[in-house]
């Protein structure tokens, strides 16, 4: 039977240059999310009101769908 060393399992790099390159990882995605989401704001906002209700939305939901902060339960069918 073999045993497995919990030092094994441990990440290649720890410390202070380990915390510092997640903490560069993290701001990176965080930015790349934003530009995204300003990119679709965009577009969305570029569509005329009649593109935009074919879709589901209106003018002033852009944002809220944009962002994942949609609440499905309080749109209706028209």
């Amino acid at each position: 039977m073999s045993a497995i060393s919990s030092a094994a399992a441990a990440p290649a790099r720890s410390g202070t240059l380990g915390g510092l390159l997640r903490l560069l990882r993290v701001w990176g995605d965080a930015l790349a999310t934003y530009w995204v989401r300003r990119e679709a704001i965009k577009t969305l906002r570029q569509l005329d009101d009649r593109a935009l209700c074919d879709i589901g939305l209106s003018r002033c939901q852009i944002e809220t769908a944009v962002t994942g902060d949609f609440d499905l339960e309080l749109v209706r069918i028209r």
